[in-house]
């Protein structure tokens, strides 16, 4: 268990920049003001496109019913301040395309959008949402030289969320009543772990036979990708909005939440150096604690598989980009 980072103080109200006025940022957006979280700063390179969708959002404040505030911009000064920063920018994959063909394009996009906002924000929470997510992740975390609980990514949320959806539409029940656990990299090698989902407490095991959770599993795997195959113009965002929201609720309202999130690893599950996605506490100071859940061999040795094969990724990356 790594020790708690010192408490980082959350303004009143609670200020939220998302970097990135695409499908995902904008969705994020209205997520954090619908529900009341925090005023929020959407920011864009595009012109107009920032000032246009939060003029749009504004004028629903009415008809929803919430009091926040959420400016458009293309000036990072404008985010100055912010208790949490969340980058989402970045190209989108397209069908044919894996995470990984996105690392050098976005991998730029990343370093830069880092850069510039934590000269404004120096004592924000950093969460990355663009992919190859883990890599991001990591590359956030090395041009920040912020403490690493201060720097986290999302991804165990939504391929948790993903498993549980698949899970709740086999047995025809609601989804509300399965709990689903995916630990490991946002990509082909995430660890989906069935000895630790249940419905209502009881393991999948004793509702499905193994032929359909590892049909369930695969499909986990593959989630993003079916989303972009039918979409064929862009990938998920409803979903990975909200798994963003999840974890930006549980650190502006301290709620020291068990939420699977990529965070770094210093010798918890045999790993180290690396951003993963494990069982993490998330509170006011960012990653509180990681938790390590007991493993069955296989599973363990999925999960290290899938963090050395993020690590030689990252290799490449800070040899790439000279970090």
């Amino acid at each position: 268990m790594n020790s708690c980072p010192p408490f980082v103080p959350i303004c009143n109200p609670p200020r939220v920049t998302v970097i990135g006025a695409g499908n995902v940022g904008s969705a994020l957006a209205q997520r954090i003001i619908e529900k009341d979280l925090a005023d929020v700063v959407l920011l864009d390179i595009v012109e107009g496109r920032p000032q246009g969708i939060a003029l749009d959002l504004m004028e629903a404040r009415s008809v929803e019913g919430h009091n926040c505030h959420i400016i458009g911009t293309n000036d990072y000064q404008d985010t100055a301040n912010s208790n949490i920063t969340v980058i989402t920018a970045g190209l989108p994959r397209k069908p044919g395309m894996t995470r990984d063909d996105l690392m050098q394009t976005n991998g730029k996009i990343i370093i830069e959008a880092t850069q510039r906002a934590i000269a404004h924000s120096p004592d924000s929470i950093l969460i990355l949402v663009t992919n190859p997510l883990d890599v991001m992740t990591y590359l956030a975390w090395k041009v920040s030289g912020w403490p690493h609980q201060r720097v986290m990514g999302m991804a165990g949320i939504l391929d948790s969320a993903r498993f549980q959806t698949f899970i709740a539409m086999e047995l025809g029940i609601s989804p509300s009543d399965v709990r689903a656990m995916v630990l490991g990299s946002h990509g082909d090698l995430m660890v989906p772990l069935p000895s630790y989902s249940t419905v209502n407490s009881i393991p999948i095991a004793e509702l499905m036979d193994a032929d359909t959770i590892h049909r369930l599993v695969e499909r986990t795997r593959h989630g993003g990708a079916e989303v972009v195959g039918l979409l064929k113009t862009g990938g998920a965002y409803y979903a990975p909005a909200s798994s963003v929201c999840q974890m930006i609720a549980a650190i502006l309202r301290d709620e020291s939440r068990l939420l699977p999130a990529a965070s770094y690893l210093q010798g918890e599950y045999g790993l180290d150096d690396v951003f993963i996605g494990v069982p993490s506490r998330l509170g006011c100071a960012g990653v509180e604690s990681i938790h390590e859940l007991q493993l069955q061999p296989c599973e363990l040795a999925a999960l290290q598989h899938s963090a050395n094969q993020v690590k030689e990724k990252v290799e490449r990356a800070i040899a790439l980009f000279n970090l």
